[in-house]
């Protein structure tokens, strides 16, 4: 019986509860997006740095393990790498960072091949003049680009001749020495992979070169791909606090607001119950059931929009981000949006609680 009261009172605004719905779902969504594009565009990170098929990575003194740089470092380095024991192979490349969170990778096909066999490429092939770029499948989709497209990146118009299967190194590649030339850095790189004899000497490998290289970000792969993870990026961590922070406070006044009018609305109705015994813990029941109705109706909508979220990211937005489903995260945002709301009811509850019969009941 007091479901249906509860049913009813919601049916009888329909337009408000809509809002109300549609303003919690914003909110569930906002997070659950935020969440699974930090995961997608970590992930995609260390899918790519696996996917070089190094067991080392290298990187200069000061620079971030998960940070873009631009190209400290002698390309003398990877040939005195593989006089190293256990050393077989090291290639270096430059990074350049582009707008957003796109960069662009300088790389020898030649050494690449010799790393790990290369690109798969699905359309056209590898680099040959010096003014070719290759993508990946992902970041073709996104840009909507084709073979013979002109891309102007750093400055400079590129020739895409190649497009590659995702996961693997960069999403945008040009020759080394021609990166190099453009952006002023001739001979210097941004980082090098190292391949060793066994994996398992990876580590004893690490060891002794972080001694020799004092200063310098030496991991092993594994090592390295672990670090790319929400909780090791500080900055990225508190954006998501503060986006939490929030997303609870647009939950607690909506609810506010939808639950402040809705006992407004019903001063009567609330001293008819008043008045027939109805007691201040069926009032505010009555009220919370509401709250964590609209609460859950509002977290459903909200991890459905994160669908649509990620199809706008994927087809309709020039960005490089993947945003993936983070299922963890839809108990967290569906708690996150009831707290909130049941937040935005307590104050509307009380009002109703103490009301006088007598007043509410001559309420017009």
């Amino acid at each position: 019986m007091l479901n249906k009261l509860i049913f009813a009172n919601l049916g009888h605004r329909p337009v408000r509860t809509l809002l109300s719905v549609l303003a919690i779902a914003v909110e569930v969504t906002m997070i659950l997006t935020l969440v699974g594009v930090s995961h997608g565009t970590l992930d995609q990170s260390a899918q790519r740095a696996r996917g070089v098929g190094a067991d080392i990575w290298f990187r200069p003194p000061g620079s971030s393990a998960i940070g873009l740089s631009s190209a400290p470092m002698s390309d003398k380095i990877p040939a005195l790498l593989m006089q190293e024991p256990h050393v077989t192979f090291a290639m270096g490349t430059m990074v350049q960072p582009l707008s957003g969170f796109d960069a662009m990778t300088g790389l020898d096909l030649d050494d690449f091949q010799r790393l790990n066999g290369g690109f798969r490429y699905l359309k056209g092939g590898p680099l040959v003049d010096d003014n070719d770029v290759i993508v990946d499948e992902y970041y073709a989709q996104q840009k909507h680009l084709h073979l013979g497209d002109t891309l102007n990146l750093v400055n400079h118009d590129w020739k895409l001749v190649g497009i590659f299967e995702s996961g693997k190194l960069s999403r945008i590649c040009v020759k080394l020495r021609i990166l190099q030339a453009m952006t002023g850095n001739q001979g210097r790189l941004s980082q090098i992979f190292v391949k060793v004899d066994n994996p398992n000497n990876a580590q004893a490998v690490v060891d002794a070169l972080r001694v020799k290289y004092h200063g310098y970000q030496i991991y092993t792969m594994e090592e390295f791909t672990s670090m790319l993870s929400i909780s090791n990026v500080g900055m990225l961590k508190s954006f998501i606090g503060v986006v939490i922070g929030v997303a609870v406070i647009v939950g607690f006044i909506v609810v506010f607001m939808a639950m402040y009018t809705a006992v407004l609305e019903r001063t009567r109705e609330i001293g008819i119950l008043k008045a027939v015994g109805g007691s201040s813990g069926l009032i505010l029941n009555i009220l919370f059931r509401e709250t964590l109705l609209l609460a859950l109706l509002g977290s459903v909508v909200g991890i459905l929009l994160t669908y649509g979220t990620q199809w706008l990211m994927k087809h309709a937005m020039s960005v490089s981000l993947v945003q993936e489903t983070v299922y963890d995260w839809w108990p967290i945002s569906t708690g996150i949006a009831v707290v909130g709301a049941l937040l935005g009811a307590i104050v509307p509850g009380v009002k109703a609680v103490k009301q006088d019969v007598t007043e509410a009941l001559s309420y017009e």
